[in-house]
């Protein structure tokens, strides 16, 4: 049986690879052969997908807009929470625990709930249609998110650091920024793999609160889609094309994924 046990895992990763895969395959065909043939590789192998995606305004300024609203609401959450989660972390403090919930709730909430009262609000403050709008919305469910992680890592760092930097002289921010935050690089790159990804995979507000100027690359999949329906093979290119930003981000934070599925917070 030893000589079988590499088996089951690499069944399970051709099983996970799979649509993957097919999606590739699907990029670089034609809608005809897709409609009309079911083969397991292209038959008439062709770039136009991608070669339009890379030519269209229409869709290259989707990836943009999506990346840009994406980085921003990534550097707000974290750069919110990382003062919040150090007061949950170190101090006591009257409703404390119940604050830390309804964080918590925050982020369970589907984000239907908010989308009517945030396309009313934003509208209203003319930043409708903005990244800027987006970002914020998303910073709703991504600082609970990030306060409930960070606050693990931070724990698990002894006090006594604390009180041995304040003896040394340093004050507050200087120790924060200087001795605190990096013990805790594992905990904020696990933080901003997972804003990074909850902000790029939402569809509901960002297509909500978008029209035309900050229009992200999902909005302009769906409306493809409704309009045309057999650009198959145009929609698996910019499918293809969507895994590649998470990809990155995973290659680069793998380490810290670990750390954090070691610690139990993840």
């Amino acid at each position: 049986m030893k000589k079988f046990k590499w088996l089951v895992p690499t069944i399970y990763i051709i099983f996970l690879m799979l649509p993957i895969y097919w999606l590739l395959n699907m990029s670089f065909k034609t809608t005809t052969e897709i409609i009309n043939t079911y083969t397991l590789w292209p038959q008439e192998f062709t770039l136009d997908n991608y070669k339009k995606i890379f030519t269209d305004s229409t869709w290259y300024t989707g990836y943009l807009n999506s990346i840009y609203y994406v980085v921003l609401n990534t550097f707000i959450s974290v750069a919110a929470a990382l003062p919040a989660a150090y007061a949950f972390s170190r101090y006591k403090f009257l409703g404390d625990k119940h604050l830390f919930f309804w964080l918590l709730t925050n982020r369970m909430a589907p984000p239907a709930v908010f989308a009517l009262p945030f396309f009313q609000f934003y509208s209203s403050v003319n930043l409708f249609d903005t990244h800027v709008a987006v970002a914020l919305s998303h910073c709703l469910f991504n600082i609970p998110l990030a306060v409930w992680i960070l606050e693990g890592f931070m724990s698990s760092v002894p006090k006594e650091l604390d009180e041995t930097a304040y003896v040394d002289g340093y004050s507050f921010w200087k120790f924060f920024f200087k001795i605190f935050i990096p013990t805790i690089t594992a905990g904020i790159g696990i933080t901003m793999f997972f804003c990074f990804m909850f902000s790029w995979v939402e569809l509901l507000l960002a297509k909500t609160l978008t029209a035309v100027a900050a229009k992200p690359i999902a909005a302009t999949m769906t409306r493809t889609a409704s309009t045309s329906g057999y650009e198959l093979g145009l929609l698996a290119a910019a499918g293809s094309l969507t895994i590649v930003p998470g990809a990155i981000v995973i290659y680069f934070v793998r380490n810290y994924i670990a750390k954090g599925f070691a610690l139990g917070r993840v």
